[in-house]
């Protein structure tokens, strides 16, 4: 090989270097100021500490699955922060698990989170995903390195609401942020389920909450939920399914976790994974 061919594949290479280096300081720029949005809209949380007799009235699976998973007194969340690993299905057709790591900061009040991970695509290859929901406005964006974009969406309406329901859903993580204090609404369906509304400003999202023999929140259903594939976002059944309850900080909360799209021709799930860190920030005395 000639110097020159030489010389030639080391000013590549560090071109290469230098587009994927500014490419991940661009995206860590973009996820401090994404947690700058979540602070900046949080209020003050309603009420610090959660009292039994706010469940009294609840449908029945809801006042049990409450009163098995907070204790009377236990704080207000008001923030939360999460590790994850496990895989994400790049392929429903076929199945394209790769794995993936991820940190994910959640505030109750106002309802937000910022979920960012790195999926493992190939050795020396990642995917960066941001997941989010601030300030009542949506955002999905994937990039190779962070710096080449596979998928970009951002804003309110459908966008927006697809993020508030993962909200709701994973509030088994954060369960008083299921108290009607803090603003949600139930109805009972049947014994072991129940409907769950959550308001945020314009958005409103309702899903159907159902809970296992042992009282225990194990899947959640919308009918209707954004997906965003092919440059564009189409309304599908979604569900998540949790377990693996344990305790942390006087709560038994879910470590384990699925969601998945509901196709015509049967569940295809793309997420699967498991909190491997828990830190919360709860509401102050009054």
């Amino acid at each position: 090989m000639s110097l020159a061919v030489v010389s030639l594949l080391v000013l590549l290479s560090g071109a290469v270097s230098g587009v994927i280096l500014s490419g991940v300081i661009h995206w860590r720029s973009g996820a401090r100021a994404l947690r700058v949005r979540l602070e900046a809209a949080r209020r003050p949380m309603p009420g610090a500490v959660f009292d039994a007799r706010e469940v009294e009235a609840l449908p029945a699976p809801v006042r049990r699955y409450l009163g098995l998973v907070l204790r009377p007194g236990q704080p207000m969340i008001a923030t939360v922060e999460l590790v994850q690993t496990g895989e994400f299905n790049l392929n429903e057709a076929d199945g394209n698990w790769k794995i993936f790591a991820a940190t994910q900061r959640v505030v109750t009040s106002r309802p937000g989170f910022a979920w960012e991970a790195c999926i493992a695509l190939f050795p020396g290859v990642s995917v960066r995903v941001r997941d989010a929901y601030a300030a009542g406005e949506g955002v999905l964006h994937a990039a190779v390195f962070g710096c080449f974009s596979l998928a970009r969406v951002r804003g309110a309406g459908e966008v927006a609401r697809g993020e508030l329901m993962r909200f709701f859903a994973e509030a088994a993580w954060y369960p008083t942020a299921f108290l009607p204090s803090q603003g949600v609404r139930w109805e009972a369906v049947d014994e072991h389920s129940a409907r769950g509304t959550l308001r945020d400003g314009d958005i409103e999202v309702a899903m159907i909450f159902r809970f296992g023999a042992d009282g225990m929140l194990d899947t959640i259903r919308a009918e209707a939920r954004g997906r965003a594939a092919g440059g564009k976002t189409t309304a599908m059944p979604w569900r998540c399914r949790v377990w693996n309850y344990t305790e942390r900080d006087g709560m038994r909360v879910p470590l384990e976790g699925e969601a998945a799209w509901i196709f015509p021709e049967g569940v295809k799930p793309y997420w699967r994974g498991k909190i491997t860190s828990l830190a919360y920030e709860f509401a102050p005395a009054w």
